[in-house]
């Protein structure tokens, strides 16, 4: 996949939408590290607390990209995808009060921030990494780039973008398809089922998989929603 294909940018594209809603936790946990940090130093918190969450989500997705290139763990890394995308629309209870969020307080060294901000990064970003280790599609150069090219989106943009996806929830339920899509094409061009058809078959199986992947989390997360209203309904 070149820069002049426009499958790389469609690619680029995924990899931004999915960075910008699986990053709310990250910006979270920035804002809470800096916001006891002297005026002068908020910013530059921001910017290398960011920066550190970028450069260890390449470092991670880097070496998930790497492994997904070995027969049969597509269809791992797919099914871990199907999970992400479900719980994106269907976060377990209490989800966002507490845990990490919880534990991260304010400090007044910029320095001290900014290691807070790379353990919780590190400990809470395995859903994004994995997210998009998948979405670049064994490309080390469509990982970087599309991270990259987030970087100023994420810093200036998550906090409008979460606003939105609470006003207009069709643009989580998108991405979470967009997940669900990824994992099916992904988990079809596995060595374990591309690899017994000719390529023609294996493109027709890789587009129907990748639809039934994303009717596969919108529908059990429609389920999941019923099944835990029916008892305050009750």
């Amino acid at each position: 996949m070149t820069v002049a294909d426009p499958a790389f940018w469609v690619a680029v594209l995924q990899i931004i939408w999915i960075d910008i809603l699986l990053s709310g936790d990250n910006a979270v946990v920035i804002a809470l590290a800096c916001r006891k940090l002297p005026r002068t130093q908020r910013k530059w918190g921001i910017i290398l607390g960011t920066l550190v969450a970028i450069v260890l989500r390449i470092f991670f997705a880097g070496i998930i990209t790497t492994v997904m290139t070995m027969p049969y763990l597509k269809l791992v890394g797919g099914i871990l995808l199907l999970w992400i995308a479900i719980k994106l629309l269907t976060p377990e209870e209490g989800h966002g009060g507490g845990g990490a969020h919880g534990q991260i307080e304010p400090v007044s060294n910029l320095w001290h921030a900014i290691k807070i901000i790379a353990i919780a990064d590190a400990v809470m970003s395995l859903d994004n990494v994995i997210a998009i280790a998948m979405a670049a599609r064994g490309s080390i150069e469509l990982l970087v780039f599309g991270l990259v090219v987030s970087i100023p989106l994420i810093m200036a943009g998550a906090a409008i973008v979460m606003s939105l996806t609470e006003r207009f929830p069709i643009i989580v339920w998108a991405g979470a398809a967009l997940l669900g899509w990824i994992a099916g094409e992904i988990m079809a061009k596995d060595p374990l089922i591309s690899g017994h058809l000719d390529p023609a078959t294996a493109h027709t199986v890789a587009l129907v998989s990748a639809t039934l992947g994303a009717l596969f989390v919108v529908g059990t997360s429609l389920v999941r929603r019923r099944m835990r209203r029916a008892p305050d309904e009750a």
